[in-house]
């Protein structure tokens, strides 16, 4: 099972959306705080729709809680400032995807603790950045993908 970590997200249907593909992808959601709603709004349920209760959802009141209360064999931290692809990447099961706010990404300080874990999605060098549930669900795929979408039914490979 893969983890998507969200650090401080700060729109709330950013999250439902993600929390959606979670529950298609039977991918935990963690959710480190600050957060700039809360996880039982009407926007978030709404943007999720009736996905919420399908995903494993924990939050934590910071990063330190976060790596207090898990054991990370494998992290990778997806941001513009990357110099590796993502599908540089070898994805393992049960690796933590890290994606930082809407507005700054992940912290700086981590980024650079983590340098080597770190990942970027292509793009022109005009845009700035991806909609943050886009870049989860490209990353999210790639990694399902490289580990033979398990447990998931592979609509490719079903007889009509």
């Amino acid at each position: 099972m893969l983890n998507v970590v969200l650090v401080e997200p700060e729109i709330p249907q950013n999250c439902g959306n993600i929390a959606r593909t979670c529950a298609a992808t039977r991918t935990r959601l963690h959710l480190i705080r600050p957060l700039g709603f809360s996880i039982s709004d009407a926007a978030v349920r709404r943007a999720g729709l009736d996905y919420w209760p399908m995903v494993q959802v924990r939050d934590y009141e910071d990063l330190d809680d976060f790596f207090a209360q898990n054991r990370v064999e494998q992290m990778w931290c997806l941001t513009t400032k990357a110099p590796r692809c993502y599908t540089e990447a070898r994805f393992s099961d049960g690796c933590y995807l890290f994606f930082g706010k809407e507005t700054k990404g992940l912290p700086e300080a981590f980024l650079e603790e983590h340098r080597e874990s770190c990942l970027r999605l292509p793009m022109r060098p005009d845009a700035r950045s991806l909609n943050l549930s886009n870049a989860v669900a490209v990353t999210v795929y790639e990694a399902l993908r490289q580990l033979d979408f398990p447990g998931l039914r592979d609509y490719g490979k079903m007889r009509g």
